[in-house]
């Protein structure tokens, strides 16, 4: 058994357009180290890696109604049959989906969850957790990132840009996508924490993510602050565009 991420921009572009880059290391990449001869416009590409990228199985087609159909599995028949669940608190995963992917990004609320959902309180954090072990959404935390379980969590993904895109395309919006995206490739190779004065940490560095409105006020006075931009191409000081971040992989 092998626990595998879904497809790095970087692979999505050999699979799907036979486009070969290198895997950079993170502090290339807040280099502006990405070598802009390969991939000369990446932002159209990019796009489509979005909606559509992240899963293997898309290139053969009817992608966004297979993934519909993996949430269903995951959600309602594998988790509860690997923690012993029954039928009916697979449906109420299901449930628990459809408010994570209508508020995603957000601070969880278990109270709050647990009254929507008719749970007791104590269970939600299980119930994410094992969501998230599922590949289903992310938990930031305040302490350490991955899996580990440790530090408290203070957000709340939707696992990746896909998914949002099948599952409530109503969020999908700019900086959404772009925070979705940062997180999800940016966890598999690193440990990503939150940031109290930004989005997120890594290491020694603060990142601030977003489109074109952002202008990385939050992070003029931090010491090794990144605004990471959704709709440039080539970076240029702190400022890194944001579809370089997969090439981690």
């Amino acid at each position: 058994m092998y626990t595998m991420q879904g497809l790095s921009f970087r692979e999505y572009l050999e699979m799907f357009h036979g486009i070969k880059m290198p895997v950079y290391t993170l502090a290339d990449i807040i280099a502006n180290k990405v070598d802009p001869t390969v991939l000369q416009h990446p932002l159209p590409l990019f796009r489509q890696y979005l909606r559509n990228g992240y899963y293997p199985f898309s290139k053969e087609g009817a992608s966004l109604s297979r993934v519909d159909q993996v949430v269903t599995q995951t959600l309602e028949i594998d988790i509860p049959q690997y923690t012993s669940m029954s039928v009916s608190t697979g449906r109420k995963l299901r449930r628990l989906m459809a408010i994570v992917t209508q508020s995603a990004p957000f601070k969880p609320d278990y109270s709050s969850i647990a009254n929507a959902l008719g749970i007791s309180r104590n269970v939600v954090p299980d119930y994410l957790h094992y969501m998230e072990r599922a590949g289903m959404i992310g938990q930031l935390r305040d302490e350490t990132g991955g899996l580990r379980s440790l530090g408290k969590v203070e957000k709340v993904y939707v696992d990746n840009t896909n998914l949002m895109y099948v599952l409530n395309p109503d969020s999908a919006n700019v900086g959404n996508l772009s925070e979705t995206f940062f997180y999800n490739q940016t966890r598999a190779v690193c440990d990503v924490i939150y940031s109290k004065i930004s989005d997120f940490v890594i290491g020694e560095h603060t990142f601030e993510v977003g489109g074109k409105g952002k202008h990385g006020g939050q992070i003029e006075d931090v010491a090794n602050g990144h605004l990471v931009k959704d709709d440039v191409e080539y970076g240029h000081g702190s400022t890194i565009p944001l579809w370089t971040f997969g090439l981690l992989y």
